[in-house]
């Protein structure tokens, strides 16, 4: 079996109606990839920058078990601006996980951007593990 490497006119014709010419050439579609690319990568630096210090922070510093109904929590608090206050909600867990405590700690305004705050919460039985859920600026 031979292969022609000539087309007649006519099976040129039908291949040319068959698959016609693309609608929009290589190069312009090179051009669109790359600037939709940029697009997508500035819009990635401008996410990360923007997420990359949220507007308040916290974490509990320090706690201590006062009794099978109570504990005490040591919160510190990291705001981008100190002064606007800042509303954190502290979680406090037993032993088998469960939550036995659930407060909000507010941070008024200051002129300082960390501040450590104390709180004393009742729980429904003994406290092993308090942790910052969320924290929000108001």
């Amino acid at each position: 079996m031979t292969v022609p490497t000539t087309l007649d006119p006519a099976a040129a014709e039908r291949l040319a109606r068959r698959y016609p010419p693309p609608r929009v050439n290589r190069r312009t579609k090179a051009l669109m990839v790359a600037v939709a690319t940029l697009v997508a990568l500035g819009w990635l630096v401008w996410a990360a920058l923007l997420h990359a210090e949220p507007a308040v922070t916290g974490q509990v510093a320090s706690y201590k078990v006062l009794s099978d109904t109570s504990i005490q929590v040591e919160v510190t608090v990291q705001r981008r601006d100190p002064s606007k206050p800042a509303s954190c909600r502290l979680l406090v867990q037993s032993t088998d996980f469960q939550p036995v405590a659930e407060q909000s700690v507010e941070v008024g305004p200051s002129q300082f951007k960390v501040v450590d705050t104390n709180v004393t919460l009742t729980t429904l039985r003994r406290a092993t593990a308090p942790s910052i859920k969320s924290c929000t600026s108001s």
